[in-house]
């Protein structure tokens, strides 16, 4: 190596190394932040917290390093422009892709690195933290307790309210509890306008306070025939406070590090995502062919034949209906009024189940090629900073901090914005995991040129130079011709 692509190395190596742990540190912080407020207070030891930064920082490590190639190549060739070191460099006859020659070199050699972290350690990552998270929710069931939706985390309850609220975030709203534990189905029904969860540190029990609700219990006893079932007795009643005591202590036997989810999205490598994609996408089509066998056979397309002119009867009309008095008219428009109703309802009722599917596969999808996207990003970023910084002449962490965040705010939003067209089925996976990528490789692209070259950010000049001269000719041909 020589004597300059050492020094053009060691000067951008100090920045990097610098800007990575300070963005690795912010993006750590913020997923700790959001997970923090749900574990603060409630038990959880400081080894597990130091896990799950771990394996955060494990996941953020991807996304920290396009970023630190954006700032470091702003701040090291910037810096190197403005004291004047790029001017000297150029005046013994070195041009710009030559000096940063040795930084190329690390960048491709960076974005191997990206790779090979998106496919090996962000997989593994995920799949330790979505189950730690997932585990200490277990160990603390006013954790697993998700508003929206029915929860059944806790033993021989399914418990669903529409909020939870409160500094604590144990305040529940519009509470309905099916209590199992009879083990004789939903015959046990306790709903209630408010609720509050009690929970203290090492109790086996789970404490839930209810009030003003209504209390339901169907007795029936086994072996009861249907027409003794209709005359058994219930009983209800209508409560200011209930309180449940719910035995919590089979949770405590779960172990924090046990792997229940290994086949989520963000949890395969690349190979395994190829693997998984072939398999999704025959179980959606053996999905979307019944559905339309199902709806077929509701129409009874089958009953429809073409019949060859010999067969036609000539004494029937060509207006179907015509053909039938009146009373069987209303029969048969009723009829077919009815099988028109029901598969518009069988298609209204699996648009949701097939639009989650369809979205399930297209995680599957967007994640393979996201990935690899992600990697060359630190190239692509590379070639936009590098020439940015020579063309600012601006080193430190003030203006080249602005424009690097700027700059990867838009590649940020347009990564985001393309997932989740794809997602949603807008745009195919390929082009919305890339729409990214070919936004800012023109932007890229005119920025090497113009460093290349040695000119500004924008020349109005050269913009407006080919106008002037066209209307001095204009101007010019008229006094002639005068």
């Amino acid at each position: 190596m020589k004597i300059l692509d050492k020094y053009i190395l060691k000067s951008f190596l100090g920045p990097f190394f610098a800007t990575f742990f300070i963005i690795l540190f912010v993006l750590v912080m913020q997923a700790v932040w959001f997970f923090f407020d749900q574990i603060a207070g409630k038990g959880i030891t400081f080894d597990i917290i130091l896990k799950f930064i771990y394996y955060a920082s494990l996941i953020v490590l991807s996304q920290a390093l396009p970023i630190a190639i954006l700032l470091s190549s702003i701040m090291t060739l910037g810096n190197l422009s403005e004291k004047y070191e790029f001017a000297a460099a150029k005046s013994a006859g070195i041009s710009l892709p030559r000096i940063v020659r040795s930084l190329i070199v690390f960048a491709i050699f960076i974005s191997a690195a990206n790779f090979l972290i998106s496919n090996y350690v962000y997989p593994y990552a995920n799949l330790k933290i979505i189950n730690l998270k997932l585990n200490i929710k277990k160990k603390q069931p006013a954790l697993a307790l998700v508003p929206g939706s029915f929860n059944s985390e806790i033993p021989n309850y399914q418990i669903k309210f529409d909020e939870k609220y409160g500094e604590e975030s144990n305040l529940l709203k519009n509470v309905l509890i099916y209590d199992l534990s009879e083990r004789k189905g939903n015959k046990k029904i306790i709903t209630a306008k408010k609720g509050k969860i009690v929970s203290e540190e090492g109790s086996r029990y789970m404490t839930l306070v209810l009030n003003d609700g209504h209390f339901f219990e169907n007795h029936i006893k086994q072996n009861t025939t249907y027409q003794d079932k209709k005359k058994m007795p219930a009983s209800y009643a209508d409560f200011e406070e209930y309180t449940i005591n719910i035995d919590v202590s089979a949770l405590d036997n779960d172990d924090l590090d046990k792997e229940n989810y290994t086949k989520n999205f963000n949890m395969l490598s690349l190979k395994q995502l190829k693997d998984t994609v072939p398999t999704l996408k025959q179980n959606y089509d053996e999905y979307i062919n019944g559905r339309a066998k199902t709806l077929g056979l509701d129409v009874r397309v089958n009953d429809l034949h073409k019949y060859p002119d010999s067969l036609i009867n000539k004494k029937l009309s060509p207006i179907i209906l015509d053909n039938f008095e009146l009373k069987q008219q209303t029969n048969v428009l009723s009829t077919a009024l009815a099988k028109v109703e029901r598969s518009i309802n069988n298609v209204k009722n699996n648009k949701e189940s097939l639009k989650q599917r369809r979205k399930v596969l297209n995680l599957y999808d967007v994640e393979f090629y996201n990935r690899v996207a992600l990697s060359l990003s630190c190239i692509l970023l590379f070639f936009i900073g590098a020439p940015l910084g020579s063309i600012i002449r601006k080193g430190g962490f003030g203006l080249p901090m602005i424009l690097a965040i700027a700059i990867y705010v838009v590649y940020f939003f347009t990564n985001s914005f393309g997932k989740n067209l794809a997602e949603e089925s807008s745009v195919s996976a390929i082009v919305g995991s890339w729409i990214a990528v070919l936004a800012l490789l023109p932007f890229a692209i005119f920025l090497t040129i113009r460093a290349s070259k040695d000119k500004g950010l924008f020349d109005i000049n050269s913009f407006l130079s080919p106008i002037i001269n066209f209307f001095k000719n204009l101007f010019s041909k008229k006094n002639k011709a005068i």
